[in-house]
């Protein structure tokens, strides 16, 4: 006969092996199994996978700014333009609402246009002094 330490020792070995000889051994001798795990509930496993989700949003982002970092500025200016522009809009428009401002305005623009119009466009000689200036401007913008 086996002592019992023979017994575990063989059993131990068995169960490494992935068999067990249950003869002539009683069941009070054999290790106990941990418990199975209990299945994870629909909830906990949808809170498993939220949680996993927030910890690698981080790298996410960082990951999405360095792949579309041109686009993503392109469009904040697009959207910063229109922003500044319905603030001038709307501040203009306030102004407007002043009672003897607008016209003094009207009157400023038809005298600017005027005086442009007389300055500028009557002569074939200061048509081409406007020309070269914008010209000039143009040159200074692109750096020829």
């Amino acid at each position: 006969m086996e002592t019992e330490q023979q017994q575990r020792e063989s059993i131990n070995a068995s169960l490494s092996q992935g068999t067990l000889a249950l003869e002539g051994t009683d069941s009070a001798n054999l290790p106990k199994l941990p418990p199975a795990p209990e299945p994870e509930s629909q909830w906990q496993q949808i809170s498993r996978q939220i949680s996993q989700f927030l910890e690698q949003l981080p790298q996410y982002f960082s990951r999405f700014f360095q792949d579309y970092k041109q686009p993503l500025i392109t469009v904040a200016l697009i959207l910063a333009a229109i922003v500044t522009a319905r603030l001038v809009l709307a501040a203009l428009a306030a102004i407007n609402d002043i009672p003897l401002l607008s016209p003094l305005f009207e009157l400023v623009g038809i005298s600017y246009t005027s005086w442009f119009v007389f300055r500028y466009l009557l002569k074939a000689s200061t048509r081409q002094e406007l020309a070269d200036e914008i010209q000039l401007l143009k040159n200074q913008f692109v750096g020829e």
